[in-house]
């Protein structure tokens, strides 16, 4: 086979651990999982309801513009329909712009630690990727506006960032577009967005509107609870859009991701009860951590990496002998840390026991 050589050392992408793995592996009869950022408290009864109603045949494709998913979306951030982008989950959107700009001889530039589909796709399109280190979590702007030059195509920036939870402000993100050349693509990735209560982050909506170059891309698989649905989408100036529209695959949204999506946008009372329930569940983690005088960032998602000054594997499978699955730092270029998901209150309160047991059999041994 003649492989394209960027490839070859490429390792497909991680998955965490799934729940009946980890029962038959120590013998448990419940597991819970805080590994991969879902939501404790699952989708809107909307989404359940019409799931139960749904009469449609599955032999027909689903709708390729997505046309009743895009009005309500439209309607929703107040925009245009023209400058919507669906894709099966926010990954597919980004796998299409990376495809419809990145090729050999232009370069990409991103975080690190950062979400790792950037560096995947930007490889596999033979880009050169410029990584530039965060500063205390966050984003260093000045030092990615640093890495810009003539053969840039795309700046991706994780807002809030995966895996550290830390949130770029409208006073630091306004002037950095400002100073992104025309022809460079910023890429404001906002899964956890819907989870941000810090009032002084920016309006996507706005920056949009203000700058051609910017594209927002946001899920459904987070706070709205419907991963398994796969439905991501992005919006931008609609001379962007077009050119994604056409490198997309023709039905990547099926016909029961568009359907429960509009039925989860019209339940925002459910998404801000999540919000709120996400807040509280933060506060034990931070409480824990103040208790057990462990470092962590401040987070603006439903996620919380906390350092235990020791290798995170070794957290990581001591928190699934008690049935809890995380996510190791090592994987995420935190190697002391374990990124743990915010759950219900009993799931927190249960993970947080399991975490002090560590400390404690750790100071023991």
């Amino acid at each position: 086979m003649k492989w394209k050589k960027q490839i070859l050392d490429l390792e497909p992408y991680q998955p965490g651990r799934t729940i009946e793995a980890v029962k038959k592996e120590f013998n448990l009869e419940k597991v819970t999982k805080l590994a991969s950022n879902e939501n404790p408290f699952g989708c809107s009864p909307l989404v359940k309801e019409w799931l139960k109603n749904f009469d449609r045949s599955f032999a027909l494709y689903p709708d390729g513009y997505a046309t009743e998913l895009r009005k309500e979306m439209a309607k929703r951030l107040n925009i245009e329909e023209n400058q919507l982008l669906f894709g099966n989950g926010s990954d597919n959107i980004l796998q299409v712009v990376s495809s419809t700009i990145l090729e050999p001889g232009k370069n990409t530039v991103m975080a690190v630690p950062t979400f790792s589909q950037y560096r995947h796709n930007a490889v596999i399109a033979g880009a050169e990727v410029r990584e530039v280190p965060l500063i205390n979590g966050a984003h260093d702007l000045d030092g990615m506006l640093a890495a810009i030059d003539e053969n840039t195509a795309i700046v991706w920036i994780c807002n809030p960032n995966n895996p550290t939870g830390v949130y770029i402000t409208e006073d630091e993100m306004i002037p950095f577009l400002k100073k992104v050349p025309d022809h460079v693509l910023v890429v404001l990735d906002e899964a956890y967005r819907e989870y941000v209560v810090a009032d002084d982050i920016y309006d996507a909506v706005s920056l949009v509107k203000t700058f051609k170059n910017v594209l927002v891309t946001r899920t459904f698989s987070k706070i709205y609870g419907m991963a398994s649905f796969r439905v991501g989408y992005a919006f931008g100036h609609p001379d962007i859009i077009k050119y994604f529209n056409a490198v997309r695959e023709p039905f990547n949204v099926n016909t029961f991701g568009q359907g429960a999506a509009v039925q989860a946008l019209r339940d925002q009372e459910f998404i801000e009860e999540c919000r709120k329930k996400n807040r509280q569940g933060l506060e034990q983690f931070y409480e824990f951590c103040r208790q057990e005088k462990l470092n962590y960032f401040p987070s603006q998602t439903n996620f919380i990496l906390i350092d235990f000054g020791c290798n995170g594997d070794d957290v990581f499978h001591y928190l699934m002998t008690k049935g809890y699955i995380v996510r190791s730092g090592n994987a995420l270029g935190f190697p002391t840390s374990v990124r743990v998901t915010v759950g219900s209150k009993e799931q927190n309160e249960g993970v947080i026991e399991a975490m002090r047991s560590f400390i404690k059999e750790r100071a023991i041994g």
